[in-house]
């Protein structure tokens, strides 16, 4: 690499379509129904390139449409190409907008091709003293690889290039870069459609062009050529000279830029941010790549909003940081940190385990500091507890719960709690806006501030809690105007503190039945792949998709499943369709197959998290569902199946730690119904729920207009998939789907539902209507859910905001209630003084661990925390059972 200037040019539409075909678009699709393979894809492409050839100038050339001077001196040039596949055109739209925001000129050329405009480029960089490198999937872009031009050829891949030099173009065509477009004359294109040589192939169109030094000298001398080769090439003379006129590049195109407007400018950092977040591109390797190539470093570009400018956002560059040593921290705090204060912390974490590295501190007059928690002396460690534990010291901080939880390794928080918590810029993020890709504090200053703080180090990190507290700023103004700043104050912050002590207290586990449990599975798939190479007739591999396409539809000649790129799709859901249309065992063993894998996926996964206590520390996110929910990860506990007897064999390896003696279960019955009830005073639905009988049997009998006695277990099994596939949007085709019935017999299946429950019907049809008015949803707590695609004018993204519509309510609500549960549950036992403690959440259920002799206090604390969480219309129902493991304790 030289010390010039480089330019580099992409091919957009070459781009686009490797990256369309290289990733199943049903991998990349966000919860509004837009794909994202291409833009995806094409970033990846884009990061790795900024990345690896540090350009100065970066361009990027797209075709405008198939109509072209080429396509009028040759109608059938690139005829044969099909047309553009579904999901492509609306991404390219989506490319402008992120190129824009990465500050890279996109340039057209009606009438032309991306190709001329590249070739254009490239002659007046030449011109000014500039490397190139060229981008593509168009071998006629050889022809511009010189000296100071580098073309990168993709191969076969998205991930396979060839770097073409005039040395490379020798090697492989054994032709000069300027000899390119007459060996292609010669040869043809059926790419573009343009005919070859009957009968002449590549060895022979670049021995001819090597003989005779070039086409034109070729085509005078052609009478010399002798033999059958010779009488093709006199007859194909007009069809060569075509060739060679369309693959000539045109290199004088009279473009709207100069080679200056093509220098990289910084990131439009707030709108690059936000795209991000709308296309929901949660890879961190991606998001990091893509930033570090912004020239800026972060900084609002000129022409970010005013008010990303200005203020809070400019003072950052202001901040007087220093590193504290040993000692100097109890004086920096007593004299700097009265007022609001931002903290940023850098975290490790290893086996559900974790601990500070390094903490910030960025104060409202422009001062920072950063330290490291294990060096500091024990009068700084006690001062900085004493500050955290202090309610008149105001501190806004970011992720609470991932703070408190790693404070206590290095003994820091034995004083007291976090108090004068003003706000956490994550979950203030993600209650205005649920649903984002990513809530860290350089995503989130990007979006809001206009700014990305550079991440590692102290200097960073110091930029990073001076963020936080220009966050703060920001939305606490908007968390009051929507109202949920009280559902932060009295609901997610206290459950931040109640989910790190859960998370550092982990949950005891039987290693070696986890280990027996692991091997079960193993043999379980070992005995499934047997099975299906005796019905297959030979051995192969269940867990392979182009091996299961390959038996099943090409040997056995089963019925066709969804058309996929790579074929036929085997899938669960295709799997289990196909058991139903066969009577071909081999799909039900695949399925078997399937369900040990996961298991012991499962299984090995929990063995991975057992730390060194013996006990698993599972993270709960609050950030991560968009409805409210907790997840649970590294590892998911809510993957363990409970319906199913090796499902609860899993549970049984969750055992009471030394010091207790039992472990108790507690769970809403009918939580979402219960709440879809009381929020659409549907009086059937009420009448049901108050007559303390089988809500599923009566609600059948009365949509099926028979006696409860009459109800058929068939008959309630349809009512019960009716009834909770409300909470989740559930279509005619899901309900189909869910029941195994043509969707012929499900519609009507749900207007009789629906004409017995007039007010769930007339209720849902208002929560639709009202949010494409408002924007959003609401909870019974005033939670929003914001559903911009309500308005779209893609069928599909609008069919998809709607089910959401529909859902967000029933669901945010019953995840309000069980937080509130949570808490109640959580602040009686620290009242009674009791030292059983909650250890999990999973959907609806709560799971604690129990101290000796403290039963039954514990039980009753548990049924009236949960029952009185919130007033519903209909009463708020608790299963309680306690066992010597979490199989035993259900209910």
């Amino acid at each position: 690499m030289t010390d010039r200037p480089r330019l580099l040019l992409l091919d957009g539409h070459s781009l686009a379509y490797r990256a369309y075909y290289a990733l199943p678009v049903e991998n990349f699709t966000t919860t509004s129904g837009q794909s994202t393979n291409v833009v995806y894809g094409f970033a990846n492409m884009l990061a790795n390139a900024l990345r690896d050839e540090r350009p100065t100038h970066a361009a990027v050339a797209f075709d405008v449409s198939r109509s072209t001077f080429r396509t009028e001196a040759f109608p059938e040039y690139k005829a044969t190409r099909s047309r553009s596949p579904e999901g492509f055109g609306g991404q390219l739209r989506i490319l402008d907008e992120l190129l824009a925001a990465m500050s890279v000129p996109v340039l057209r050329a009606p009438g032309y091709e991306a190709d001329d405009v590249i070739a254009s480029l490239t002659a007046r960089a030449g011109a000014e003293g500039l490397d190139v490198l060229i981008i593509t999937g168009d071998r006629d872009v050889l022809q511009l690889v010189g000296d100071d031009v580098t073309v990168l050829y993709f191969y076969r891949t998205a991930s396979e290039m060839i770097r073409y030099t005039p040395e490379t173009v020798r090697e492989k065509y054994g032709l000069s870069p300027a000899q390119y477009p007459d060996f292609a004359a010669l040869r043809g294109d059926p790419s573009d459609n343009l005919p070859g040589i009957p009968g002449i192939g590549e060895k022979t169109a670049a021995k001819w062009v090597r003989e005779f030094g070039s086409l034109d000298a070729l085509l005078d001398r052609a009478g010399e050529v002798k033999g059958k080769a010779g009488e093709r090439l006199r007859a194909a003379l007009d069809t060569v000279r075509l060739n060679r006129r369309l693959t000539e590049l045109v290199r004088d195109l009279d473009l709207p830029v100069e080679i200056g407007d093509l220098r990289r400018r910084p990131y439009d950092v707030a709108a690059f941010t936000s795209l991000l977040d709308e296309l929901e591109f949660r890879n961190p390797s991606l998001r990091q790549r893509l930033f570090a190539a912004d020239p800026g470093g972060g900084r609002p570009p000129a022409t970010a909003p005013a008010a990303a400018r200005s203020g809070r956002a400019a003072e950052r560059e202001r901040i007087e940081g220093r590193e504290l040593d040993a000692g100097e921290l109890a004086g920096w705090l007593r004299t700097r940190a009265t007022g609001l204060t931002g903290l940023a912390a850098e975290y490790t974490w290893a086996r559900g385990e974790g601990g500070v590295t390094r903490i910030a501190l960025a104060t409202g007059d422009g001062h920072a500091a950063s330290f490291e928690p294990p060096a500091l002396t024990a009068a700084d460690e006690r001062a900085f507890a004493e500050w955290l534990a202090d309610p008149g010291r105001p501190k806004a901080l970011h992720d609470v719960k991932s703070l408190l939880r790693v404070l206590g390794e290095h003994g820091i928080g034995e004083h007291g709690p976090i108090a004068g918590i003003a706000i956490d810029t994550a979950m203030a993020a993600y209650l205005l806006l649920p649903g984002l890709a990513a809530y860290g504090i350089a995503d989130l200053a990007g979006r809001h501030l206009g700014r990305r703080p550079p991440e590692g180090g102290p200097a960073g990190l110091m930029l990073s809690a001076r963020a936080v507290l220009d966050l703060a700023g920001v939305f606490a103004a908007d968390l009051a105007s929507t109202g949920m700043d009280t559902v932060l104050r009295d609901v997610e912050l206290p459950l931040s503190d109640l989910l790190a002590r859960a998370e550092r207290a982990g949950v005891h586990v039987d290693a070696g039945l986890l280990e027996e449990l692991e091997g079960r599975f193993a043999r379980g798939m070992e005995r499934a792949a047997d099975e299906a190479a005796e019905i297959a007739g030979r051995r192969f591999n269940p867990g392979s998709t182009k091996q299961l396409q390959e038996v099943l539809f090409g040997e056995l000649g089963l019925p066709k499943t969804k058309k996929i790129k790579s074929g036929y799709s085997t899938d669960l859901d295709a799997l289990t369709w196909l058991a139903a249309q066969t009577d071909n065992g081999l799909p039900q063993v695949l399925l078997r197959h399937r369900d040990q894998a996961r298991l012991r996926t499962t299984v090995t996964g929990l063995i991975r998290g057992i730390g060194a206590d013996g006990r698993i520390h599972t993270t709960f996110q609050q950030t991560v569902a968009a409805t409210g929910r907790l997840t649970s990860t590294d590892p998911n506990l809510q993957v363990i199946p409970i319906r199913t007897e090796e499902g609860r064999s899993i549970r049984r390896a969750f055992r009471p730690g030394p010091g207790h003696e039992s472990l108790m279960t507690a769970d809403y019955g009918q939580l979402e119904l219960r709440v879809m009830a009381h929020l659409s005073q549907d009086p059937t639905l009420l009448a049901a729920f108050d007559s303390g009988e089988d809500l599923h049997t009566t609600m059948a009998a009365q949509v099926f207009r028979v006696s409860q006695d009459a109800v058929t277990p068939e008959m309630r099994r349809k009512i019960k998939a009716m009834s909770y596939g409300l909470a989740y949007g559930l279509s005619a085709f899901g309900l189909a789907q869910q029941l195994g019935i043509p969707v012929a017999e499900a519609r009507p299946l749900m207007d009789a539902y629906f004409e017995r429950l007039g007010g769930v019907r007339d209720y849902l049809d208002h929560v639709v209507a009202e949010a494409r008015v408002t924007g959003y949803t609401r909870t019974v707590l005033g939670r929003r859910r914001y559903l911009p695609h309500l308005a779209s004018d893609d069928r599909r993204r609008r069919e998809t905001a709607e089910r959401m519509a529909l859902n967000a309510p029933v669901q945010g609500s019953a995840a309000d209630i069980v937080k509130i549960a949570m808490l109640r549950v959580d602040g009686a036992l620290t009242a009674a003084g009791l030292r059983s403690r909650l250890l999990l959440q999973l959907h609806d259920e709560i799971v604690l661990e129990i101290a000796p002799g403290e039963r039954d206090a514990v039980e009753e604390i548990v049924r009236t925390g949960m029952t009185t969480a919130y007033p519903l219309s209909v009463g708020l129902e608790v299963a309680v059972g306690t066992g010597p493991d979490w199989a035993a304790a259900a209910h």
